[in-house]
């Protein structure tokens, strides 16, 4: 068969994982021979996606870049596209990639092969999960992703890093076998696993509610919502910088994609019947993980918490079901996956030095550190969501949202971002601010040339998105109009927001 587009992008990383396993010397040239294949991998596969994103047509509804061949009988194929919902998807994962490869250069030292090859083809599963369009493929991916982060977690972590790696496996596994059973019978009941089929496939009310609760419980575990997070601030703190940084950025946002591409556009009744419960479970999650990051005493564990909470604003937007509400949760997963990528970035710029993630091990770094103490401030104020930053905007756009269909959640919300500024300006000022009074810091060294040529491309793309949303609103915007007209007149009603489309 011809390879498209969306193959390449996907099989990219693994073809160069399978050429990493032909390098097994463990002398300096092969272990950098090793860093640069991956990089190199990684960068080829950024620029592919950056090309597919160029390429795509956002006036098109429709699923482009389609790949169809029949695989097992008739009943799995393997099936390729994008479209709106899921087109931003891809050039985040792949971009978020070689500044994973660059932060890990000189802090991963054993086992580099290994490290490097696990991190590929989890790029692979990644890729495949927002690609896919056969509801099969969709979970081998989505599943596939737990088995690189066990290694990455279970090998690489910190000392507790064993509890971290199974309570992250059991807790996401346990999910995703309900969403196997929901899987199981829609296909019993529609005949096929082509998600562009079952998009408009009808089924029965009583039916949705079932199905609905099956995918539910594996996304609200992925993302994680309040409170089926336990999992996620441990697995945070154990694992190596890289894996933090795809936890947060990438593999929380399959399941707020999971909600959007199948909870409200394949079960609009049961989604509308549970809106009122996600917005609960929303809502506690904005105020009461924020409220938890104030007393942490762990960088990490500070910002694990925050994703959270910065979660909870995008379930909120998803399940408002208007235009406004799902453009702002896309927006907040792709700032978010930015973002939160950079703050774990810049934690692990200062443990590779001080070893410590000890907030109170920290204070007066501006002295040292004047280039870091400006792109921590930059990914700071994004995360408070400062007007500006790209996390204004999808902030606003989730309560914009929350707004139209319930006036209460999105007051209970502005909570969150009150609490936000509070957590992250408490951070900054200890880390940051203060006397350089203690002894360890007084040598500590600034930016690096490598780690600045990983934060400047993010600090870029924070402010380029708070100022200038165009290029993921305009992407995203039929697909989303489409999606927010489906699910109002499912549930019988078609709200002012997407009347106004019109």
């Amino acid at each position: 068969m011809n390879l498209g587009l969306l193959t390449i992008i996907t099989f990219l990383p693994t073809l160069g994982a399978v050429l990493l396993l032909f390098i097994g010397g463990k002398d300096t040239n092969s272990v950098n021979l090793v860093r640069w294949i991956a990089l190199a991998v990684t960068l080829v596969t950024a620029v592919l996606s950056l090309w597919l994103w160029y390429q795509f047509d956002p006036t098109n509804t429709d699923f482009q870049f389609v790949e169809n061949y029949a695989w097992i009988g008739d009943s799995i194929g393997y099936r390729m596209g994008v479209d709106g919902i899921s087109v931003l998807f891809i050039p985040l994962t792949a971009v978020i990639m070689p500044a994973v490869i660059l932060a890990s250069w000189n802090s991963i030292t054993d086992r580099v092969r290994e490290y490097m090859l696990v991190f590929l083809v989890l790029e692979t599963f990644m890729i495949g999960a927002f690609a896919t369009l056969d509801l099969a493929m969709f979970y081998v991916f989505f599943e596939g992703t737990l088995i690189p982060m066990f290694l990455i977690i279970g090998i690489w972590g910190g000392k507790r890093r064993i509890q971290a790696t199974y309570k992250f496996f059991f807790y996401s596994f346990t999910g995703t076998v309900l969403m196997l059973l929901a899987i199981m019978y829609m296909y019993w009941q529609a005949g096929t696993l082509n998600i562009s089929t079952l998009l408009h496939f009808k089924f029965s009310p009583e039916a949705q509610t079932w199905l609905w609760i099956g995918f539910f419980a594996s996304f609200a575990v992925k993302m994680p919502m309040w409170p089926f997070h336990r999992w996620l601030p441990e697995a945070h703190v154990e694992a190596p910088t890289g894996g933090s940084v795809i936890l947060a950025a990438i593999l929380l946002k399959l399941g707020g994609y999971g909600f959007i591409r199948f909870s409200i556009s394949m079960f609009p009744d049961a989604s509308h019947q549970f809106a009122n419960f996600v917005f609960v479970l929303s809502v506690a999650a904005i105020i009461i993980t924020s409220l938890v990051a104030l007393v942490q005493t762990d960088i990490k564990k500070l910002i694990a918490y925050s994703s959270v909470a910065h979660m909870g604003f995008v379930t909120m937007g998803i399940f408002s079901g208007n235009i406004y509400g799902i453009h702002g949760a896309i927006f907040q997963m792709i700032s978010h996956g930015i973002v939160s990528a950079a703050l774990f970035l810049c934690v692990g710029v200062v443990y590779d030095r001080m070893h410590t993630r000890e907030i109170s091990a920290y204070g007066g770094l501006v002295e040292r550190m004047p280039r870091y103490a400006v792109a921590f401030m930059v990914f700071t104020m994004a995360n408070v969501g400062l007007p500006g930053t790209s996390g204004f905007v999808g902030e606003f756009l989730t309560m914009f949202g929350a707004f139209q269909a319930n006036t209460w959640v999105a007051f209970f919300a502005t909570f969150g971002v009150i609490l936000s500024a509070c957590y992250a300006l408490w951070l900054y000022r200890r880390v940051i601010f203060g006397a350089l009074t203690k002894d360890s810091l007084k040598g500590i060294l600034d930016l690096d040339a490598r780690e600045i040529a990983v934060l400047v491309p993010l600090i870029v793309l924070t402010i380029l998105f708070g100022f200038y949303p165009a290029p993921i609103l305009d992407a995203t915007a039929a697909s989303v109009n489409l999606v927010a007209e489906n699910f109002a007149h499912a549930i019988g009603a078609v709200p002012a927001a997407v009347a106004s489309a019109h």
